[in-house]
């Protein structure tokens, strides 16, 4: 039985959150679908508030600490990843994009990714397709067709979902990530960080316009 492990990113604030909740429901979906595809899931969390000084290092040096290095690397070498943020001002939260900035363009290229959110009004929804998507869009994942939404009122007080649509497609989802992980070999590590773009190739850029 080929073991397929299923990375869980999730940029919830508080211990414990919503985010976490739903995060763990999608895990649990997509790796019993997988179990019933034949394949051994192996679930890993990555909590991102666990990471937000590394983050802010990396932003103002420009260069990842060993810590978030070695959280990128988990990423890169993930079959598949089930990717939560809470919506703040109808958007991901600056955690979530700050994590995902620190990413070359190709990292995820070909990588199965199934998105999730969670807000406190379903009015917010909408950031899954207009903010989510396009983020994973643009780092060349494979982006599952179904997105899942998780408003407070979607929950029960024993955080049990009460919303019948949320279960269903929280099924969908797990199962669709879980077919697109079947369905492409085991994932060989690679970290693009071993072989960083030459000093004078950048200065060249920023030199012709480039990007900063």
């Amino acid at each position: 039985m080929a073991t397929r492990t299923l990375l869980v990113v999730t940029a919830g604030l508080s211990e414990p959150s919503s985010t976490r909740l739903l995060a763990d429901r999608l895990s649990a979906a997509a790796a019993g679908a997988l179990h019933g595809a034949g394949s051994e899931p192996q679930v890993e969390v990555l909590e991102l508030r666990d990471y937000a000084q590394d983050l802010t290092n990396n932003l103002l040096t420009g260069f990842p600490s060993p810590r978030l290095r070695a959280a990128i690397q988990r990423v890169i070498s993930a079959d598949g990843l089930i990717c939560v943020s809470p919506i703040f001002n109808a958007s991901y939260s600056g955690l979530f994009k700050l994590f995902w900035d620190v990413l070359e363009r190709d990292s995820l290229a070909g990588k199965p990714v199934s998105i999730a959110a969670t807000g406190g009004t379903a009015r917010h929804s909408l950031a899954l397709e207009h903010a989510l998507r396009p983020l994973f869009s643009y780092l060349n994942g494979a982006v599952m067709p179904t997105a899942v939404y998780a408003a407070t009122e979607d929950w029960g007080s024993s955080a049990a979902p009460v919303d019948g649509d949320l279960v269903d497609r929280t099924q969908r989802a797990g199962a669709e990530l879980a077919a697109a992980i079947s369905g492409s070999p085991p994932r060989t590590p690679l970290d693009p960080l071993d072989e960083p773009t030459p000093f004078e190739e950048m200065l060249h850029s920023v030199r012709s316009g480039g990007d900063a």
